[in-house]
């Protein structure tokens, strides 16, 4: 006699009998599927629900999904919250394959009705059902009904056939999902598929250029700029005004800048989007920043830190009090470093307290202030009022004039341990800096713990990434001689479409870190010459940006011509 579902799941997953009881009276209840009630009362894992289900219903359970070759033309006659509410998603076999069978992954067993649907709007007389993850299931949707859209060419293509783009504005609204958005006014469509593409292929901005005669639409990922797409001038308007609408901006004024923030939601990502407006001479150019919340702070391990500056890294940062400045020009890393050093410092036990411009990234159990110069609320006057609120350690965003100097020198001194970011391009120049802003080189060396300058490079992608012997003008760039590849692979970048035909996927930190040792210190009061301080700190060991940047080359990291885009002066 075959066992029933529960016996599986008692006798073979350890499942409580009580626990087995409520959890289906909660599921009848609720009209949820039992295995996530079961799942959400950890009472076992999906992975394991799923295997006891298989085993009773007779079905193939496929922990992953493979989409590649997935037709996607269902998209246009299924909802897809008809598919996110039933947890199922048809999957095509090839030509050839099944007679073109279709393959649905549920993620409820019990769904037969729902199924039943399905295939009556696929005109599929049968299919094979087949067990599958949540999230595999939610991913092949997204993926689907993301490759199911027309192309930002046919979009464009689309609008040159409508007779005005005026009466569009009034048919704008928000909506939860870009996925799940149905509109069909050809900009909305256009900008929609502007952000998702954006955020499938890891861009962080988007810019919208207007020119005499075009308009331009360009990506940033991984610090490089990319051509999007190049729309119709007459459409500029249209879609400048779709964007400051999702802003909530005043599409009336044209003549001053204006910025914003959108908050959307792409599939399983959430996704905060800065948006930033100026008049130029032959429109509104509009910039989007990208942040994906839902993606996890960086720690100290992600950076690329190697073990020697960990080490450093780590002593520096646990110390009771002094400034510790990070350097490098905008879009380098230093809010992502900073933020990772306070996750790690982050204790219960201390009191941690920020202001920033603008406050990026929540993290738990930190108070985050956000600067508004328009009521007053400067670094400098909130540096001034977050010292009476007992901190421990303070997070200054940017060190921009002497007084916010002067009131972290003075912060540092007293107890407490501050970190700051400046615009310079190497750790030396920051003493410079700080001299030039007028504050005393014997406070400078009292209270500098270290100064770090940073650069991102483009890391290779593992997929596609081919070795080459790099001729002897391309080692000498940065410093290099063929004798120091000697028992190395140097790699340089291909393309695939893993990463986008671009070589590289991601980026890494190259680290100068500059401790301020006696010897520095005796220095710094008797001269603010960035380069006999450097000098200086060589001597005594300290790795130039450059040789970072050698290192990740000889590891296999990195390029040659990465290191040396990032490091020339």
């Amino acid at each position: 006699m075959a066992e029933s579902l529960s016996q599986i799941l008692i006798n073979d997953y350890q499942v409580p009998e009580k626990v087995l009881a409520e959890s289906r009276q909660l599921a009848a209840d609720r009209g949820a599927p039992l295995g996530e009630v079961l799942v959400q009362k950890k009472a076992l894992t999906e992975e394991q629900y799923l295997e006891a289900a298989a085993r009773y219903y007779g079905m193939e359970l496929l922990p992953t999904l493979d989409t590649g070759g997935t037709d996607a033309e269902y998209t246009s006659r299924v909802p897809i919250a008809f598919l996110k509410k039933h947890r199922m998603v048809p999957l095509f076999p090839a030509a050839g394959d099944g007679g073109g069978k279709p393959l649905v992954a549920v993620n409820d067993p019990a769904q037969f009705a729902a199924v039943d649907d399905l295939l009556r709007v696929l005109k599929a007389p049968e299919a094979t059902v087949v067990l599958a993850p949540s999230k595999e299931i939610l991913s092949a949707i997204n993926t689907a009904y993301d490759l199911g859209r027309d192309t930002a060419e046919q979009l464009v293509a689309d609008m040159e056939e409508e007779e005005s783009t005026d009466s569009i504005i009034s048919e704008i609204e928000k909506t939860a999902d870009l996925l799940d958005d149905t509109s069909d006014a050809p900009i909305i469509k256009l900008v929609n598929h502007i952000l998702s593409q954006a955020v499938k292929g890891r861009a962080s901005d988007i810019h919208i250029e207007p020119y005499q005669h075009s308009l331009k639409v360009r990506y940033r990922v991984d610090g490089i700029l990319y051509d999007l797409i190049t729309p119709p001038k007459r459409i500029q308007s249209a879609m400048t005004s779709r964007v400051k609408v999702m802003a909530n901006l005043n599409i009336a004024e044209k003549r001053l800048p204006q910025d914003g923030r959108i908050e959307i939601k792409i599939g399983d990502k959430n996704v905060d989007i800065r948006v930033s407006t100026i008049p130029t001479q032959f429109g509104e150019r509009v910039v989007m920043r990208l942040l994906d919340k839902s993606s996890r702070l960086f720690g100290l391990d992600d950076l690329g830190l190697n073990h020697e500056q960990m080490a450093g890294v780590n002593r520096i940062i646990h110390s009771s009090h002094g400034i510790v400045l990070v350097t490098g020009p905008t879009g380098s890393g230093k809010t992502t470093t900073l933020y990772a050093i306070l996750s790690t410092i982050n204790t219960p036990d201390i009191n941690i307290i920020t202001i920033e411009d603008p406050v990026e990234y929540q993290i738990e159990g930190i108070g985050q202030i956000q600067v508004n110069p328009k009521i007053g609320l400067t670094f400098a006057r909130g540096l001034r009022s977050i010292v009476r609120q007992d901190p421990d350690v303070i997070l200054v965003g940017e060190i921009r004039d002497t007084e916010t100097a002067e009131i972290a020198v003075q912060s540092s001194l007293t107890g407490h341990l501050v970190f700051s970011t400046l615009h310079t391009n190497d750790s030396a120049s920051a003493i410079t800096r700080l001299i030039d802003m007028g504050v005393e080189p014997f406070l400078i060396s009292s209270s500098v713990l270290a100064v770090a300058a940073q650069r991102l490079v483009r890391v290779l992608c593992e997929n596609c990434k081919q070795p080459v012997v790099p001729d002897e003008a391309a080692l000498a760039q940065i410093g290099m001689t063929p004798k120091d590849t000697e028992g190395h692979s140097i790699f340089e970048a291909a393309g695939c479409p893993d990463c986008l035909q671009t070589g590289y996927r991601g980026r890494i930190g190259i680290f100068e870190i500059m401790p301020m040792d006696p010897d520095i210190k005796s220095l710094i009061l008797s001269t603010s010459d960035a380069n006999q301080i450097k000098a200086m700190a060589v001597k005594n060991g300290m790795a130039t940006l450059r040789q970072d940047g050698v290192g990740k080359v000889l590891a296999g990291t990195t390029t040659i011509q990465e290191v040396f885009r990032v490091t020339q002066q």
